[in-house]
């Protein structure tokens, strides 16, 4: 996230947070099972005397590259603040650090393992994801109604190459970067694959991509309930909207799946909508936002579990 700027360390949605539930689950990926707790056990106030979690931290990350830690350093590290050029402030404010490991703990509860996973840095592990929308349109430019005639609102999906699952095409913050940088970069490669583009090409979606993030609408900026996340390390994020109003700014744009994606589409918010993680509950609020109430108030809605994404 921008050192040089403060943090807004509230969510901007103003939904009462749930007791996360992915980060619980269990076993980890390419690690062990999750020590078992119930929801009460949760929040570390609650006294668990029997919680002893295995330790992991993936062998990728015991390597010591260049977006994480290195462990020799913990005493060292300034958590709660701007430690050089990392940023180790936590949306959700100010967290707790354990006295005896030193380590910090994540501000929503235990989640059954210990250690950093798949995570790079202790505490908050931070991600931008833009999440890209149009009114879906029939070919004489006119939008599609469902049939209870709300507008039919699409989003650019991305079907993620470690999990199989679909996503929103976002990445993490890399030290140096703002957020509003790793939101155009995540997603012109995820996306666009801007990887392998031409230098040519590169110019003319440099060009696109400037027009179409030069606006958009935070969503949300905070914890994210992750299948990575453990008791030392967790994913926050920004997640911001931005929508193509009159259906033209898209016609410049090609998806093209790349980097860590196999395949990219664009993808009807329906019912039956399923994504990674919390992504679902991110495309969730610009739904209310953008359908439901276009004045930008907060409205609950209530999906049903599904089976797939929209195909």
């Amino acid at each position: 996230v921008q050192p040089t700027q403060p943090l807004n360390l509230r969510a901007t949605m103003s939904h009462n947070k749930p007791i996360h539930q992915v980060s619980r689950r269990s076993p980890y990926q390419g690690g062990p099972a999750r020590q078992v707790i119930t929801d009460e056990q949760v929040p570390w106030k609650a006294s668990v005397a029997s919680y002893q979690p295995p330790v992991y931290t993936a062998e990728v990350v015991l390597k010591q590259p260049e977006w994480a830690d290195n462990p020799s350093q913990l005493k060292q590290m300034k958590f709660n603040s701007v430690d050089g050029k990392i940023d180790r402030r936590s949306f959700e404010g100010t967290y707790a650090v354990d006295k005896d490991s030193g380590m910090p703990l994540n501000p929503s509860g235990r989640t059954g393992l210990a250690g950093r996973g798949l995570l790079g840095r202790f505490g908050p592990n931070h991600a931008a994801d833009p999440i890209v929308t149009r009114w879906r349109r029939y070919k004489n430019k006119q939008i599609v109604v469902d049939d209870k005639g709300r507008r039919v609102l699409e989003f650019v999906a991305i079907k993620r190459k470690d999990t199989g699952e679909w996503a929103i095409p976002g990445g993490m913050v890399e030290v140096g970067d703002t957020v509003s940088i790793t939101l155009k970069k995540e997603f012109g490669e995820e996306a666009l694959n801007t990887l392998e583009a031409s230098d040519d090409q590169l110019k003319e979606i440099k060009a696109n991509l400037d027009t179409l993030f030069e606006h958009g609408n935070v969503v949300y900026r905070g914890y994210v309930d992750d299948p990575r996340n453990t008791d030392n390390a967790w994913m926050e994020t920004v997640a911001m909207n931005f929508h193509d109003h009159n259906g033209s700014t898209f016609d410049n744009f090609k998806l093209h799946a790349g980097d860590d994606a196999s395949q990219v589409k664009w993808t009807a918010i329906t019912d039956d909508l399923k994504l990674y993680a919390s992504h679902r509950k991110l495309v969730e609020e610009v739904y209310n936002r953008l359908v439901l109430n276009p004045t930008h108030s907060l409205i609950p809605l209530h999906f049903t579990e599904a089976k797939s994404v929209d195909e």
